[in-house]
Parts: C-alpha cells; sequence; structure tokens
C-alpha cells in the first residue's frame, strides 16, 4: 500500500486507509457533504466526499477500513483528498498493524529500559509500588506499553505513552544531578506513574479516543486514585510518602488552566511539570518538521496555537 506520508499534491489515491473521522456538513449553498480524516501507521489526511449520496459512494461509517479512491491537492497549506469513490473493505483484504501509528523506538527495548530505571528506586515503599505496576501487573503492563500519550498533538501512536514517560523520567534523572535537593525516589517515581492514568482515559488503537471515565474524570484524578489504590495494598507504606507522590502526579499539569488540580507545592512537583512540559513540546515540533517537506522546509509554516507563534524550521548551518 502506499502510505499517507508519501502523498504529494496531484497524486492519485486509490488504496485501502481507516476512517477515522466522518461527519456530514453543508456547504455554503446548502449542498451535503463528507468531513473525512483517513488514517493508515504514517499519520492521517483530511479528505472531503463532495458527492455524498452518488452510486460511487458506499455506506461507511467510523473505525471501518474503506477503499478510496479519488485525487490529493492543497488547501490552505495542507494536504487534502478529495474522494470520488469508496467501497469498504473486508476481512483478509487490509493488514490492521499497517494502520496503526507506532513509535519509532522497539517498545521491548523501551520496557527494558524502564525496568532498568525502577531498580534505581532504593526506596522500599516506592520500589515495591512500581513494581506493582510494572512488574506484578501484565494487563496494566500491556495497555501501558500499548498506549498513545494522547487522543492527538504529541505521541499519538502506539508505544507513545512508553516512550513520553521514558523521556520525561530521563530529564528528571539530569535535574537530580543538576539539583541536589531533589529527592531522587520520589522524583523518579513520580515521572514513571505520571500518565498511568491515560491508559484509562484514551480507549486502544486504533480508537484511541476518550472513554467516558476519561471525559469526566481525566487522567490526572484517575491516575492518582490508581496510585492510591496500589499503595494501600502495600504494609506502612507511609501517608506523607503517598500524599506527596499523589501531589506530584496531580500538580504535573502545572496550571489550573490547563487541567492540574493542583499547582506544584514540592520542588518534586515543580521539576516534573517542567519534564513533561518539555518533551510535550519537543515532541510536538517534531512531529510538526518531521511532514515537512524538502521545498517547504526554509518556509514559515503559520501559527501555531501550543506554541502561541508562527514557526518555521532552523537552517541547516
Amino acid at each position: 500500500m502506499r502510505y499517507l506520508a508519501d502523498l504529494n499534491e496531484g497524486d492519485s489515491l486509490s488504496d485501502v486507509y481507516l476512517c477515522k473521522y466522518k461527519a456530514q456538513a453543508e456547504t455554503r449553498n446548502g449542498k451535503p457533504y463528507y468531513n473525512v480524516i483517513l488514517q493508515d501507521k504514517s499519520g492521517t489526511l483530511d479528505a472531503k466526499v463532495w458527492e455524498p449520496n452518488s452510486d460511487g459512494i458506499a455506506d461507511f461509517d467510523v473505525m471501518d477500513y474503506i477503499y478510496v479512491f479519488g485525487d490529493v491537492n492543497r488547501y490552505q497549506g495542507a494536504l487534502q483528498a478529495s474522494i470520488r469513490r469508496i467501497k469498504v473493505a473486508h476481512d483478509g483484504e487490509y493488514v490492521p498493524s499497517d494502520y496503526l501509528p507506532m513509535s519509532p523506538f522497539s517498545i521491548d527495548t523501551m520496557c527494558s529500559d524502564l525496568n532498568a530505571v525502577v531498580n534505581t528506586v532504593k526506596n522500599p515503599h516506592l520500589n515495591k509500588l512500581l513494581n506493582l505496576f510494572f512488574t506484578d501487573d501484565p494487563d496494566f503492563m500491556e495497555k501501558f506499553k500499548m498506549s498513545s500519550a494522547a487522543k492527538s498533538i504529541h505521541h499519538s501512536f502506539v508505544g507513545g505513552l512508553l516512550q513520553h514517560t521514558l523521556a520525561v523520567t530521563r530529564m528528571c534523572k539530569y535535574y537530580v544531578k543538576a539539583y541536589p535537593a531533589l529527592n531522587h525516589d520520589l522524583l523518579i517515581t513520580a515521572a514513571l506513574l505520571h500518565d498511568i492514568g491515560k491508559t484509562r482515559e484514551i480507549s486502544s488503537f486504533p480508537q484511541n479516543d476518550y472513554t467516558d471515565d476519561g471525559q469526566l474524570l481525566g487522567h490526572i484524578v484517575m491516575g492518582s486514585e490508581m496510585i492510591a489504590e496500589k499503595a494501600h495494598t502495600i504494609p506502612d507504606f507511609p501517608p506523607r510518602l503517598l500524599g506527596e507522590l499523589q501531589h506530584c502526579i496531580l500538580a504535573h499539569h502545572g496550571e489550573y488552566e490547563y487541567g492540574s488540580p493542583k499547582k506544584p507545592a514540592l520542588m518534586e512537583a515543580v521539576a516534573l511539570n517542567f519534564a513533561d512540559n518539555t518533551d510535550a513540546k519537543m515532541e510536538t515540533f517534531s512531529e510538526i518538521l518531521s511532514h515537512l517537506t524538502v521545498d517547504k522546509k526554509d518556509e514559515w509554516m503559520g501559527f501555531n496555537r501550543l506554541f502561541d507563534s508562527n514557526i518555521r524550521k532552523a537552517g541547516d548551518w
């Protein structure tokens, strides 16, 4: 198959893709059409079905694998497909793994790296807590290593949560060396557990969408609850230590307007917030730059809401 990331303006579209999103809309003249988002493991592509009632457009729905026939054009600087024909694909006519975006890093290697970090936590209560999640709970670990770190924006691929967690933890390791006042075991435990609630907040691929509890509670609250559930099974787990760990989780978005129930009140919570924010923004920028074509690499890319700025790639000096 030809992956979406390999398409260029003027190309013809003739392959099976996952329908990630579908919504009916109307033109200014009141003519109905479909907004569609196509997906494969290389990314997504916005598409329009301008004649949804024509004989060439079969009935299809979100999460269907569909044969798509059309053309690739450019609209407001971004690629977009204009679809003329659609046919629903059947089992055996596609390989599901072709449609799941994957981390560029080996999941097995990242799991080994994570376990190695767990072993650096010497506090017996925190070490036991980490092992209850990452060693003794295979169902949790399966979800954790296959989950994304977000519905969109950054790390929205299989293994994204694991990749993001490791990146945040490595940054926190650096902070501990640079600022000895930080409590290594508390910060590293918080870094490893800061986003575990996303295993419940976001559904598995190919949906990768918010669950009901994700909408109602969010991953920060759910993550804090998950930690308390495990900690209460550990004999004599210090209540103050649990409170400090939960605070780091509850404060790791830093500001109320970013969904944080608490603002950081511990040095470790400040460090975790900075590490989480840094990796999220650096990965977001990296993913944006990865879609630049050679002929566009020196052009301004337009205003980006996350960075509150018009953005561009630096020159290759």
